[in-house]
């Protein structure tokens, strides 16, 4: 199944419920909204490239020792999600997992990390493999190492 336009309203509806994952999340010290299916979420926060804003965007994670990596995947859609554009122009941020909050700094994994870790994050969440393969996403889905400050 081809993912839908990213302007399309599908995605304007996803980003409602990102924030009400956010809200949830929150609210609940972390036990609502933490995962999707088997895969974990946590909580990345980041700055408008453009606008300047604080932003706060559910994703899930893999933990790889003391790092934790992330998948800029959007659904399989031709574009990456905003909040990768906005980790790369300012990679020092902060993740909340449950009540910890913890100081970060983003990173695009190496094509030898990427090929290392994309099997453990497929084994997570099978679909990251499907989006790959959509014939809309003619780019690669970047892999994000985020390593503790």
């Amino acid at each position: 199944m081809k993912a839908p336009p990213s302007n399309s309203p599908f995605w304007k509806l996803m980003n409602v419920m990102s924030r009400v994952n956010v809200a949830a999340y929150r609210a609940s010290g972390g036990r609502l909204g933490n995962h999707i299916g088997k895969a974990p979420v946590l909580l990345v926060h980041h700055v408008g490239r453009r606008t300047g804003k604080a932003r706060v965007s559910p994703v899930l994670y893999l933990e790889d020792g003391d790092r934790l990596v992330i998948v800029a995947s959007k659904g399989g859609t031709d574009k990456h999600p905003a909040w990768y554009h906005n980790l790369m122009a300012s990679p020092d941020t902060e993740v909340e997992l449950g009540r910890e909050r913890r100081r970060v700094r983003a990173r695009k994994a190496t094509e030898d990390e990427r090929s290392a870790l994309w099997p453990r994050l497929v084994q997570m969440y099978d679909s990251y493999d499907d989006y790959q393969r959509q014939a809309t996403t003619h780019r690669v889905i970047p892999v994000v190492v985020l390593e503790p400050r």
